[in-house]
């Protein structure tokens, strides 16, 4: 038991598994992540820039990371965040999944129903009594799970800033029941899908690592870094 319990506690912090690139939402390119990267000592990377629909810089992305890996020892991986916009777990996929090695699955927004909830209007809906936290919890769970699912039909999956939601919405984890836990837990070791601990995000929790290390689920972690100087430098991760 002992081997296999090291397996689960064990984080390799040579491993980033979520970084941005100036392609979207960071600020540098490629060479300049890989360069920093080589610098803090990692021996993974994994480029993960958000994407949608009308994403069509995928195929140069990797044809930069390509490029990458010739002048490194670095494993670089190209992923992609991608949103999850409907309860049942529907992705806002880009068009052209070829060049992808990985999903990161986001939940940024609330699905609810026939909406998509962002955090002004949930944060309304909790004051006036429309939504409970707990119905918070339990459609952000729900929602998460389906996503991973569905991402992993098509990719190796793995979950951006689990439950980053909460806090943005003014919430605890601590309404994040065992139960809701463990059926995230169950999901992603059926899937395979890796957790990210986001120290951008600061996500999730102490409580909420400790319980998923129990559960035996795959954690990795992730920087979420948009500029080269946060690749692989890690604070947050340390604490938990």
């Amino acid at each position: 038991m002992g081997a296999e319990q090291d397996t689960f506690t064990a984080l390799d912090l040579s491993v980033d598994a979520h970084v941005h690139t100036g392609f979207a939402a960071g600020r540098d390119s490629v060479g300049v992540i890989v360069a920093a990267a080589d610098q803090a000592g990692l021996r993974s990377l994994t480029f993960a820039d958000q994407v949608g629909p009308d994403t069509a810089w995928l195929p140069a992305l990797a044809d930069a990371v390509r490029r990458a890996q010739r002048r490194t020892e670095m494993t670089l991986r190209v992923a992609a965040e991608v949103e999850v916009v409907r309860p049942d777990g529907w992705l806002d996929w880009p068009a052209d999944l070829s060049s992808l090695e990985a999903v990161s699955v986001a939940v940024s927004h609330l699905p609810l129903g026939l909406e998509i909830l962002n955090v002004r209007e949930v944060r309304a809906m909790l004051a006036t009594g429309e939504l409970t936290p707990a119905a918070v919890a339990e459609n952000l769970v729900t929602a998460t799970i389906n996503g991973i699912e569905r991402a992993s039909r098509y990719a190796p999956a793995q979950l951006a800033r689990p439950f980053g939601l909460l806090a943005q919405v003014g919430l605890d984890d601590t309404v994040l029941t065992a139960e809701l836990i463990g059926a995230l837990a169950t999901a992603c070791r059926e899937t395979g899908a890796l957790v990210e601990i986001s120290e951008a995000w600061r996500c999730p929790s102490a409580r909420v690592v400790a319980t998923l290390r129990e559960a035996h689920v795959a954690l990795v972690p992730a920087s979420d870094a948009r500029y080269a100087a946060e690749v692989g430098r890690w604070q947050y991760l340390l604490r938990v």
